[in-house]
């Protein structure tokens, strides 16, 4: 049985991945660039530094990629970030995972200020061990960094821990770092792109792994 859980949070704890992908959409039309809202949902779970150069070319985000990111932070947080909701079962599969002994710890591209707003959300405030944000690593997912740093906090070896996320650069970032992954269907990623991406097993959201949790990777 693994001695940790690191959970992503965005489409993993909290339904926020189309909000996301409309406030990139429209930051990135803000800026001249004809982006849509299926190319910007695409790439939800990256941070800005690997989403922008999907989009821009370096000369572009040398000009205004700081500014474009910026214009994106505050237009979620003062349109969208109030919209987002917790998805069900959350603080109970945490708790079923603490009683039995688990380490807990959110790794996230998110910005800390947003990450502890996702938990007050979501009602697992001071649930977690450890919280890794975007500002604590010098790469966002698919790189590995997170999840390096969110082991070395728990303590752990990358072989006694499972990330659980719902987007493919979950799954990615901790192949990179070792880690298994268990994805989650609550992102609407597409199953197959999550098993090509090398998650180990697949449930429809937080509620369908607690509802499976004896027989999954967690406990079994």
């Amino acid at each position: 049985m693994p001695r940790a859980a690191i959970f992503d949070i965005d489409g993993t704890l909290v339904d926020s991945v189309d909000l996301h992908a409309l406030a990139w959409h429209e930051a990135f039309a803000h800026f001249g660039h004809d982006v849509s809202f299926e190319q910007a949902r695409s790439q939800i779970g990256k941070g800005g530094d690997n989403l922008l150069p999907t989009f821009l070319s370096d000369d572009q985000i040398r000009d205004h990629g700081e500014q474009l990111e910026a214009w994106r932070g505050k237009h979620f947080k003062a349109n969208y970030l109030q919209m987002v909701r917790p998805f069900t079962a959350v603080p109970e599969l945490l708790q079923r995972l603490r009683d039995q002994g688990l380490k807990l710890a959110v790794a996230s591209s998110a910005k800390k200020d947003e990450l502890e707003i996702y938990l007050d959300i979501a009602g697992v405030t001071g649930v977690f061990n450890v919280m890794v944000s975007s500002e604590d690593v010098e790469q966002s997912k698919p790189a590995p960094d997170v999840f390096e740093v969110t082991l070395q906090k728990l303590e752990v070896p990358p072989d006694a821990a499972i990330v659980i996320g719902d987007s493919p650069y979950d799954a990615l970032a901790a192949e990179k770092a070792g880690v298994r992954t268990i994805g989650l269907l609550s992102g609407a990623f597409p199953e197959q792109s999550l098993r090509d991406a090398g998650c180990i097993a697949i449930y429809p959201g937080p509620a369908g792994l607690l509802a499976n949790l004896a027989s999954s990777p967690l406990l079994a």
